[in-house]
């Protein structure tokens, strides 16, 4: 017999930026969060100790299918990349697959788009917020931080923190070889090096610096401060990414699509699918992946 106080709430625990099970990002989603607080959904999220959990709620907004709240094991994020994107897998299946709809989100609004790759397996794709760029950040400083030598670290890309609602500090390296032997200081990482405190240090190198149309990149990313040692896929961060290229002079102003591989030295190799379009108003930066369903469950909160 059940407790006069019980609560249930089910969730779907899905593989994000991959089609290959057991590979990507993993995400919990709680499709129908309504009544938990704040607290229970941050203890919720520490409970199951992913990179992210995501706790759907009745949109604020009209214009939204679902408002969603992002949390790591420790805080409440305004916006991250693979939860938006798992969020839209499960949106998208209870609205029976429309193509376009928006998600609440605490940036506002974030618009999604769906199709399918070549092989018609299902892609979603975000639209990256407003970017604010911050301070550059001295390279022998993220040197130290990375725990590589100065010559690792790029002279043509300064390191710099982007964000799109989750400030991440970009640190541009001269091989995927150096990405590989990049490992985080969490002491230095837990500081403040600007205005604004970093969630995270995204490390990468393109993959053929040379070539004048394969922009493609090879990536990390570490973040002890917000409770994950790193990072196996950072849609958060991959918008971001693009739109420091761009503002470094690193990408053509031009339509274009590249990839941003990310979470291989961890066995969880993700995806990452980003796509420039252009205007007279600029740029419009996408992220796109696949979703692959692992488990669902529930959690009991009796008289909690």
């Amino acid at each position: 017999m059940a407790h006069q106080s019980e609560r249930r709430y089910d969730y779907e625990l899905l593989d994000v930026f991959t089609n290959t099970l057991f590979e990507g990002n993993p995400l919990a989603v709680f499709p129908a969060a309504r009544g938990l607080s704040d607290v229970e959904m941050q203890r919720i999220a520490g409970e199951l100790n992913l990179s992210e959990t995501v706790f759907l709620l009745e949109p604020v907004d009209g214009r939204a299918a679902a408002k969603a709240r992002i949390f790591t094991p420790r805080r409440e994020l305004d916006f991250a990349g693979h939860p938006t994107i798992g969020t839209a897998f499960v949106v998208s299946n209870l609205m029976s697959h429309p193509r376009c709809f928006a998600l609440e989100e605490n940036v506002g609004l974030v618009q999604i788009d769906a199709d399918a790759d070549a092989d018609g397996y299902p892609m979603y794709w975000l639209t990256t917020p407003r970017l604010q760029f911050f301070e550059t950040v001295d390279r022998a400083y993220c040197a130290q931080l990375l725990q590589l030598s100065l010559d690792d670290i790029a002279r043509d890309c300064p390191p710099q923190i982007v964000s799109a609602g989750s400030p991440m500090l970009f640190v541009c390296l001269v091989s995927p070889e150096a990405v590989d032997r990049a490992a985080v200081q969490h002491d230095l990482a837990a500081r403040r090096v600007g205005s604004v405190d970093s969630v995270g240090t995204f490390v990468f190198a393109r993959k053929e610096p040379q070539s004048s149309t394969c922009f493609d990149v090879y990536a990390r990313m570490f973040a002890p401060q917000t409770g994950i040692a790193e990072d196996p896929a950072t849609g958060g961060a991959t918008g971001p990414l693009a739109g420091y290229l761009l503002a470094h002079d690193k990408l053509p102003r031009k339509a274009l699509a590249f990839t941003s591989e990310q979470g291989v030295k961890m066995g969880r190799r993700s995806l990452l699918h980003v796509r420039i379009d252009t205007s007279t108003d600029g740029e419009t930066i996408k992220v796109g992946g696949s979703v692959v369903r692992v488990a669902h469950g529930t959690f009991i909160m009796n008289g909690a």
